[in-house]
């Protein structure tokens, strides 16, 4: 791309790099015509600062509409391409998975070209932006958007659709646990898991206790959430314990997400289950939400990928915290 100062005479066809004011606003980015430069010479213009194509160059729009069609699968939509942008958008609800290495190499080929993504596993809504593709010059080489496009491939950005299933809820109670928060807690889990694609089919309310628990979890369901009337201490505490007498493992142990540290999950009969921490009963986010919004695109959730939680997972401070 060529750019800088060009007499009036010479600028017809070059794209007008800064506004000018000539008889009102001549817009940058404006493809100068004889009509816009009639004008300038009104205004008293003698030369205006413009970028022109170099062979093999690409406008901006043409090359940012060519790279956001790469990333335009299944599940996203990509916007009209102006001013060097093409947004890419989601079609429905879900769960966004970015390849952060392919996004890296590709914005590191050309100054001029760069790719805006949400986080990966970052939870999305219909119609909500997922990624913006920037164009920074107004012309850039074709070879450079083609060596993006190879990189990114087709499978840089993905949309998850969330499925949808079956829950049950099982909560335990103690002798003095109040009713209201059973009320409480059923809602906000609720609100939670229908955010998210899912059905709370049922909902059981039994002792605090590993057999009643084991009990509870006998159930043909998609997912089994438990809340319990205690924070879940150890793997050896009520509600995990319920899972290991119903015949099932208990696969993870705690998170190192803030708040949702007392999360664990399990399996009953390939059920996953998933012991919801004590924040839980807050709608506020928090480690289980990760977990469920996973589950609900459809992916596992191993002990490894909750390890990786750590990296982002200071979600709140909170107030009453020890220093």
């Amino acid at each position: 791309m060529k750019f800088g100062p060009l007499p009036l005479v010479d600028a017809e066809g070059a794209v007008l790099a800064h506004s000018v004011r000539a008889g009102g606003i001549l817009k940058k980015g404006t493809v100068l015509g004889p009509d816009d430069l009639s004008r300038l010479a009104d205004a008293g213009v003698a030369e205006v600062t413009v970028a022109r194509p170099d062979p093999g160059d690409l406008s901006e729009d043409e090359a940012a509409r060519r790279i956001a069609d790469c990333l335009s699968g299944e599940g996203l939509k990509q916007g009209r391409a102006a001013t060097g942008r093409a947004n890419i958008l989601a079609t429905g609800a879900g769960l966004v998975r970015v390849d952060a290495s392919s996004v890296a190499a590709a914005n590191a080929i050309d100054e001029g070209v760069t790719l805006a993504t949400l986080s990966d596993h970052a939870r999305v809504s219909r119609g909500q932006l997922l990624a913006t593709v920037k164009i920074i010059p107004y012309f850039v080489p074709g070879a450079v958007v083609d060596e993006v496009a190879t990189t990114l491939g087709q499978g840089a950005l993905k949309l998850l659709p969330f499925r949808g299933g079956r829950v049950r809820l099982v909560m335990t109670r103690t002798s003095d646990f109040k009713d209201s928060l059973l009320k409480k807690g059923e809602a906000i889990v609720r609100a939670r898991v229908e955010g998210i694609g899912y059905t709370l089919e049922d909902v059981v309310v039994v002792p605090h206790e590993t057999e009643a628990v084991a009990d509870a979890l006998a159930v043909d369901a998609d997912l089994v959430l438990i809340l319990g009337a205690s924070a879940t201490s150890d793997r050896r505490d009520v509600a995990p314990a319920g899972v290991i007498a119903a015949g099932g493992q208990v696969t993870r142990f705690g998170m190192p997400v803030d708040p949702g540290n007392l999360l664990f999950m399990g399996l009953v009969n390939k059920t996953p289950i998933v012991g919801l921490p004590g924040c839980a009963r807050s709608p506020a986010l928090n480690g289980a939400d990760w977990v469920l919004e996973r589950l609900g695109a459809g992916l596992d959730v191993s002990d490894a990928d909750i390890a990786a939680m750590g990296v982002g997972g200071l979600l709140k401070e909170m107030p009453d915290r020890p220093h």
